[in-house]
């Protein structure tokens, strides 16, 4: 079994009185697909949030490699080999997708160093060509990601992701508002993704999910409800009562 790459320990949030997530412990292993699902309102989105630093848990902590990321800042995570693709899609809409993918590259690449020669920007670009024909752009480069449709825009955005070269990729219902045909190219670029790096995703279609992912972890009502394969998930009568059904 390959080691843990991201560990949740007891992590709960509140809103004032209202308990999104209530002490979810559960641990990510090295180069598994793994899903997160549950009905609506189950804390998915929050559990998102609280792994990928976009909000701090009221307790609990997150461990990625080893090390204890809890609190650290957002822009931090990148750094360190965590990269996310959100539900609703995050791309600059007037430039075009090879600059999307450029200047997401050219950061990873230089941060703040201006002086940089034209050759490591030429290497840039070319970067940015392979991440656009790694994701089934690459006859779309030239397109202002403004024209390009919703799936494409979201296979642009983890072009973007990847060019930090994350050890750790999450997403947030990565297939939400796609047509059958865009669902059936993202679930095959995920499963290809998920051969070189961890991949987490956070999904409430559970059908999608089960011929996909190695491990699912079930949340209902802010608690985990169960985790395991497909298989067991499958076989778990309270799975069924509460989410099945509903599926």
């Amino acid at each position: 079994m390959s080691e843990p790459i991201l560990v949740a320990e007891n992590l709960s949030r509140r809103f004032g009185n209202f308990v999104a997530l209530n002490n979810v412990s559960c641990t990510f292993r090295q180069g598994q697909l793994t899903a997160i699902i549950g009905p609506n309102g189950a804390g998915k989105s929050t559990f998102f949030n609280l792994l990928t630093g976009a909000i701090a848990p009221s307790q609990g902590k997150i461990r990625f490699d080893g090390r204890d990321i809890t609190g650290i800042a957002q822009h931090e995570f990148a750094r360190i080999g965590i990269a996310k693709s959100f539900q609703i899609t995050n791309v600059f809409k007037q430039l075009s997708a090879h600059e999307n993918v450029r200047v997401a590259a050219q950061m990873r690449a230089s941060r703040f160093d201006f002086l940089r020669s034209r050759a490591s920007l030429t290497a840039v670009s070319k970067n940015a060509d392979t991440l656009l024909e790694r994701v089934g752009l690459a006859a779309l480069g030239k397109r202002l990601a403004g024209e390009l449709a919703h799936g494409q825009q979201r296979s642009l955005e983890i072009a973007m992701a990847l060019a930090s070269e994350p050890k750790l990729l999450l997403m947030d219902e990565p297939t939400a508002g796609m047509s059958p045909e865009e669902t059936s190219t993202m679930m095959s670029l995920i499963r290809t993704l998920s051969t070189e790096r961890t991949v987490i995703l956070v999904e409430h279609k559970m059908k999608l999910v089960m011929g996909l992912c190695e491990r699912l972890i079930v949340l209902h009502h802010g608690e985990l409800l169960a985790e395991g394969t497909p298989d067991e998930i499958r076989a778990n009568a309270e799975v069924r009562r509460v989410y099945l059904g509903q599926g």
